[in-house]
């Protein structure tokens, strides 16, 4: 059975950093993308970043530049978020797409079939 628990969620000040950690397991994700989401209040959940199986990544404009997806090789997968802004108040998601090996990476909530439960951040202004 294949589970992914999100961790590193928190409070901090606009301009802090925060380093979110999500764990799969039950499932070999070496060669699946696994991808990062959001929801704020009265919002839809929505896309952050992924990152491929071959290691390459892509991130929404929203971020791009403030924060950084990686991968090991324990199924762990992180997102670094520096110069945190009250917008970026939301449950984060980390997510595994449903299918493996694919050549690009997907950003749509309907390709990922594998949800954790999501992890509080709040950002101070």
């Amino acid at each position: 059975q294949v589970r992914m628990v999100e961790s590193g969620g928190g409070l901090v000040q606009a301009g802090g950093s925060l380093r979110l950690s999500c764990a799969a397991s039950g499932g070999n994700f070496r060669s699946y993308t696994m991808g990062w989401f959001r929801q704020a209040p009265g919002k839809e959940r929505e896309f952050v970043a992924a990152i491929h199986w071959s290691g390459s990544t892509v991130y929404a404009d929203s971020v791009k530049g403030r924060f950084a997806v990686s991968r090991d090789v324990t199924n762990t997968m992180y997102l670094q978020m520096n110069s945190l802004k009250p917008e970026d108040t939301a449950v984060y998601y980390c997510a595994g797409d449903r299918r493996p090996l694919r050549t690009n990476v997907v950003v749509t909530l309907g390709e990922y079939d594998y949800w954790g439960q999501g992890t509080q951040v709040t950002v101070s202004s």
